[in-house]
């Protein structure tokens, strides 16, 4: 391990009549220098051999000699990145949407529906809907289209993500269809459903 040695120690020069210090410089200890080089001994520079600096107080403003560079000479602000939006967790067909407000409509009822996946038929999880009271759950994932919100259980989210629901109704029945495209295998009737990893 190379460790920093200090050639020049914390000195006053004798003949300086202010009160200003050099610190030596810092070199970096390593195997090739001899080591009679890290004793050297120190060097002490008066104030007269040393270079003089002067900088203007902080709160002056600096001045300018000559005209205004022109807008060419600047240099070229780098491009903001620009990100992608993210996709919905779900999105929802004009059928869903309608049948969603009007179950929203209701005064008796209260105003969000919240999606979210049971564990239960032959395949291993089902879709389930349940009425909530704004806002919903601390974690829950809101997605809203069309003026509609509707609420993703944040349990069910990776099983639920890049959904499409639907509303259909046929002779045989009525109810939300979701396409999901997480889904491996689904059971015989369609009711549940096993998803990959």
């Amino acid at each position: 391990m190379a460790a920093l040695h200090r050639i020049a120690p914390l000195v006053a020069s004798p003949l300086a009549s202010s009160s200003r210090i050099h610190l030596g410089p810092l070199v970096r200890a390593s195997s090739t220098l001899p080591m009679r080089a890290a004793h050297a001994a120190p060097t002490v520079r008066t104030v007269s051999d040393m270079p003089s600096v002067t900088t203007p107080p902080t709160s002056a403003a600096p001045k300018s000699t000559g005209p205004a560079p022109a807008a060419t000479d600047k240099p070229a602000a780098k491009p903001r990145r620009q990100f992608k939006p993210t996709k919905a967790a779900l999105t929802m067909t004009p059928n869903a949407i309608s049948r969603l407000r009007a179950l929203m409509s209701s005064p008796t009822e209260p105003k969000m529906l919240r999606i979210g996946v049971k564990t239960r038929g032959c395949a291993g999880m089902a879709y389930h809907l349940d009425y909530v009271d704004p806002p919903g759950g601390k974690f829950d994932e809101v997605v809203e289209q069309d003026g509609v919100k509707v609420l993703v259980d944040s349990k069910a989210l990776f099983s639920i993500i890049g959904s499409v629901m639907d509303w259909r109704d046929t002779r045989l029945s009525a109810g939300f269809v979701f396409e999901n495209p997480n889904i491996e295998d689904t059971c015989g009737c369609g009711e549940s459903f096993n998803i990959r990893f």
